[in-house]
């Protein structure tokens, strides 16, 4: 069952704390009797306010009452105020999230006016500055725009009874919320003390006072302006399209947009014996929040009418207190053709018709609700319009020309865009006339008799006279050629003179003057009258004359020049010439060509050439490519016919003289060689030989070792592609990167000297000495050493043999402190801690290792450091 979460609404209005404060007003009155032929009013205005806005409502309020139908001035009246309410909002339901503070204040202002007779009756209007600031549905940047609001005595010209009238008091409970994007319902509802027919519509908010302070002063005579409704707004749909009203309840229904503050006027119509006597109007700026309410809102309708029968369904409200959901769609018969527990959901129906929606959320649970919505499934609907005459204070024309594919259009709402209040209209193809000029946002909302509806909007600018748009402004003829002119625009077309012209009435006439001559065009579109010309320039015969004969190098592109009031060129050859047509093409040019143009204006024609001859390059060889080792030179070896030449780059060359140079690049360098003939072709011919250079060879034979007899010696050289190791003696393979040494009898040292080859045959060597010792694997250390910086014995380094790897080498000193501490063979020990000299004395060391059989190795001894 749908619940009232307190209407779900909440009526909120926003001031800035200066003059921007008023948010609303209303009026009524009560009939109370006559005296002397004089009618009596007592009569009851409402204005609203902010109760944060630190601003005051008007006290004393000046009205003024007017002739209805003259707009004449009848008297003003200065009224204090009755009394003041405030209303507070303090209970606000418990499936409202985030409900805002609500606070405002009424202004009620209550007096008596006594009338006289009139047939047009009366318009009794109080303006204030100024509405709020920032309205979401008016056009950006509007700035500070005040308020009218109006109350109607119907006159005795239509009915007799007229002016005994008591007006439609809206009844609506004022204190209403909003919440974005959810569903709502409002009421506007009034009562008749007569029992007319009432009759509800959204209409136009007015536009009020200007004066300064926020005083409020007289108003101004009607009639009066609409506020500029924004884009996807209007009089008619003040909150946009999925808000509507009852035009018999005048209760608004729909999806809210997002939050702002959108200015709501609705008016009722009270309609005695078939006849409008008056209309009452309630202008409110209502302020939609951020707040969220668990609610099951959804469209009232899905329009699946343009090309597409896939329902896409999501509960609108995203309140955290919803946690279930439940989506049903029912046909024309009741019968369910659909069901899902999902939050979104989508469903593609098999047929088109009209369907049921139905949405369940917190069955059976707090803050339970449902809804209900029509799915209107008949793709093929587009409306559309076209506009014709377009020309202020003229009627302009719209056609509906919308299209359905079931059903046909039985509804239209239009919408002109202009200023005033009475831009509407509900026939297919009606007419305007527009009372400003500019930009117009035109609207067509379309309905047809399957349900469908859809909106289009155009922009359509209305101008004080036609356009005229040419096809040329100005042209040129040879005699006796004739032209045809052309113009575009809607209406009626003239033009003048009618010298040699035939058609002259019609857009576009057919001219053949025997001398220029300027042609006025006239478009007339219902009275509304623009003018434009055309200069028809006349010769006899064709201007043309190309430029002088050139020489270029060949296969070069050149620009030909004409001087030439020709309006059609054609050149020749075309094989060559990049755009034929062109006055001044562009042209590549292998041999020496000569080329023909054209010029024709229309019957009339000339002719004319220009020679082109090519001249080759001159040529120039750099020689080939070659490759070179690091350091070294290349010889360049360039040759040519020409007369001059010059290479570059030239800080590397030893002379730049001739043309083979020696070059000493350090990098891979090309080397660009210019050759110049004084054959005609001014440009050098070139050539370019690239002198490669390797890098250089980084050889390494590893690091001095020492091995123990009967130890194998893995050897390792890197840096390049082929090595060679001499002596050979020991090694396993001398021509290889990583031969095996193996050594049967002891030595101080062997010197290997290992060569390093690169691709290209490039060399550098690198050495290595090898100490073999005729002992068991051991680590030799210095019992004493002199860290005094003289270069001799100033580090104490181990000294492994016959070792597979060192685990640690450790020195403490006398207090048992590690001062030392290395895994790598022959590194050493300085004699400082951080940095800091350590003092003479004797040091233990320790050493663990593994030997070259894999074995243990442990040792300790004591060294000495001397200073």
């Amino acid at each position: 069952m749908k619940k009232n979460v307190i209407g779900c609404l909440l009526m909120l209005m926003l001031f800035n704390a200066r003059a921007d404060h008023i948010t609303g007003g209303e009026m009524n009155y009560t009939f109370t009797g006559m005296s002397g032929g004089q009618y009596t009013y007592q009569v009851t205005a409402k204005l609203f306010m902010d109760c944060y806005s630190n601003r005051r409502l008007p006290n004393p309020a000046y009205f003024g009452i007017f002739n209805k139908g003259t707009g004449a001035h009848i008297q003003d009246l200065s009224i204090p105020m009755a009394h003041q309410d405030r209303l507070l909002l303090t209970n606000p339901s418990q499936c409202i999230t985030n409900p805002p503070n609500v606070c405002y204040d009424i202004g009620f202002y209550d007096f008596t006016v006594t009338l006289p007779p009139s047939a047009e009756g009366y318009i009794i209007v109080i303006q204030v500055v100024y509405r709020v600031q920032g309205i979401a549905n008016l056009s950006p940047g509007y700035g500070n725009i005040g308020a009218t609001y109006t109350g109607e005595i119907p006159g005795n010209g239509q009915q007799a009874s007229g002016p005994q009238n008591n007006s439609a008091r809206f009844t609506g409970d004022d204190m209403v919320v909003i919440c974005a994007n959810n569903s709502f319902s409002y009421s506007f509802a009034a009562e008749d003390k007569d029992k007319d027919q009432l009759r509800y519509s959204f209409t136009d908010a007015y536009i009020g006072g200007s004066g300064g302070g926020g005083v409020n002063f007289p108003p101004t005579a009607p009639p009066y302006q609409s506020v500029p409704y924004g884009s996807g707004y209007g009089a008619g749909s003040p909150m946009g399209s999925n808000v509507k009203i009852n035009p018999k309840t005048g209760l608004i229904t729909g999806i809210a947009p997002s939050d702002g503050i959108y200015v709501v006027t609705v008016q009722v119509e009270e309609i005695r014996n078939g006849t409008v006597i008056a209309t009452q109007r309630k202008d409110l700026q209502i302020r939609i929040t951020a707040c969220t309410i668990a609610s099951a809102s959804m469209p009232p309708e899905y329009m699946l009418c343009k090309n597409s029968n896939t329902i896409a369904l999501s509960n609108m409200s995203t309140s955290p207190l919803i946690t279930s959901t439940n989506w049903e769609l029912f046909d024309n018969k009741g019968v369910s053709v659909y069901n899902s527990n999902s939050a979104i959901t989508s469903f593609t129906f098999p047929d088109t018709g009209t369907y049921t929606v139905k949405l369940v959320i917190n069955r059976d649970q707090q803050c339970s609700d449902s809804a209900t919505s029509m799915a209107y499934v008949y793709p093929g609907f587009k409306p559309d319009f076209t506009v014709s005459g377009i020309c202020f204070t003229k009627p302009t024309q719209f056609v509906d020309a919308t299209v359905t594919s079931y059903g046909t259009i039985n509804s239209w709402a239009w919408d002109f865009g202009d200023v005033t209040a009475n831009d509407v209209s509900a026939l297919p193809s009606p007419t305007y006339t527009y009372t400003s000029m500019g930009t117009k946002n035109v609207q067509l909302i379309a309905t047809t008799t399957k349900g469908c509806r859809d909106t289009v909007v155009k922009n359509i600018s209305i101008v004080d006279k036609p356009p005229i748009t040419l096809a040329f402004r100005d042209t040129l003829i040879c005699v006796p050629d004739a032209v045809q002119l052309k113009a575009i625009g809607n209406g009626i077309f003239s033009w003048t003179p009618n010298t040699a012209m035939v058609n002259g009435n019609t857009a576009t006439p057919t001219v053949a003057p025997k001398t220029t001559i300027i042609y006025a065009v006239h478009l007339d579109d219902n009275g509304c009258i623009n003018h434009d010309s055309v200069k028809v320039r006349v010769v006899d015969h064709v201007t043309l004359q190309a430029m002088n004969d050139t020489t270029i190098c060949q296969g070069d592109t050149i620009q030909l020049h004409l001087q030439s009031d020709a309006l059609k060129y054609s050149w020749t050859p075309v094989n060559q010439v990049l755009d034929l047509t062109d006055p001044n093409p562009r042209v590549v040019t292998w041999s020496t060509t000569s080329y023909q143009v054209i010029g024709r204006i229309g019957s009339c024609a000339a002719v004319d050439r220009v020679i082109v001859t090519s001249v080759p390059y001159p040529v120039a060889f750099a020689g080939p490519d070659t490759t070179i080792c690091f350091a070294t030179t290349a010889q360049l070896n360039g040759s040519t016919e020409a007369n001059t030449f010059a290479w570059l780059p030239a800080s590397t060359l030893s002379n730049l003289n001739i043309l083979d140079p020696v070059a000493t690049p350090t990098v891979t360098t090309a080397y660009v060689l210019s050759v110049y003939d004084n054959k005609g072709c001014p440009k050098p011919g070139y050539d370019t030989t690239v002198v490669k250079v390797l890098p250089d060879i980084n050889a390494s034979a590893g690091r001095d070792t020492a091995v123990v007899i009967g130890q194998a010696l893995q050897l390792q050289a890197t840096g390049g592609v082929k090595y060679k190791w001499v002596p050979y003696f020991y090694l396993s393979d001398p021509t290889i990167a990583n031969p095996v040494a193996t050594y049967n009898i002891s030595s101080s040292g062997i010197l290997y000297k290992v060569l390093v080859y690169n691709t290209a045959g490039c060399v550098d060597s690198a050495f290595i000495k090898v100490k073999v010792f005729q002992t068991m694997p051991t680590v030799f250390v210095p019992n004493a050493f002199t860290p005094n910086r003289d270069g001799k014995n100033d580090l104490l380094r181990p000294i492994a043999v016959g070792m597979a790897r060192i685990d640690y080498f450790q020195i403490y000193n006398r207090w048992g402190q590690l001062v030392f501490r290395t895994s790598t063979n022959e590194y050493g020990w300085d004699g400082t801690i951080a940095g800091k000299l350590q003092p003479s004395g004797t040091y233990v060391w320790v050493v663990k290792a593994v030997d070259y059989t894999g074995a243990p190795y442990m040792q300790r001894g004591t060294l000495v450091l001397i200073r």
